[in-house]
C-alpha cells in the first residue's frame, strides 16, 4: 500500500508508516514541498496509485465529486496534538488497512473509523 501524507500532517507520520514497510511520501518530499497544490497532490496520487492522508476537506470534496484522489484517508479529528494523532493512527492502522481493501474513503475521528460506501 502506498500513501501520500499532506502538509497538514506531521512528517513523522510518513516516517512511522515507512517504518512499518509502507511506501510513503510526504508533501515535504515533493518539489514544491508544503506549497504543493491540491491539484499536484491529486495528480501524484493518481499517477502513483497512492492513498492521500489529509485533514483537508477539499480532498474529501474532490474525492466525492471527481473521484480524485481514488483513495482517501480523511483525518477529521479537529485540533489534536501530534502525539495523540500519531497514537490514534497507530492504534487503528491495521483496521484502516483492512478497510482500504474494500472501501475508497475512510474517515478517522477521535472516536471511530468510518468506512464510507463507494459511489
Amino acid at each position: 500500500m502506498k500513501f501520500l501524507v499532506d502538509a497538514n500532517l506531521p512528517f513523522k507520520l510518513a516516517i512511522n508508516l515507512r517504518g512499518k514497510g509502507f511506501d510513503v511520501i510526504h508533501t515535504d518530499n515533493l518539489p514544491n514541498k508544503e506549497q504543493s497544490t491540491d491539484q499536484e497532490i491529486r495528480k501524484i496520487s493518481q499517477e502513483q496509485d497512492r492513498i492521500v492522508i489529509s485533514k483537508d476537506s477539499d480532498f474529501l470534496d474532490s474525492h466525492l465529486i471527481l473521484g480524485s484522489p481514488r483513495k482517501f484517508l480523511y483525518i477529521s479529528t479537529g485540533n489534536i496534538i501530534n502525539r495523540d494523532l500519531m497514537k490514534l493512527i497507530e492504534n487503528n492502522l491495521d483496521k484502516i488497512i483492512d478497510l482500504f481493501t474494500i472501501y475508497d474513503l475512510i474517515e478517522l475521528n477521535n472516536n471511530a473509523i468510518i468506512a464510507h460506501e463507494n459511489y
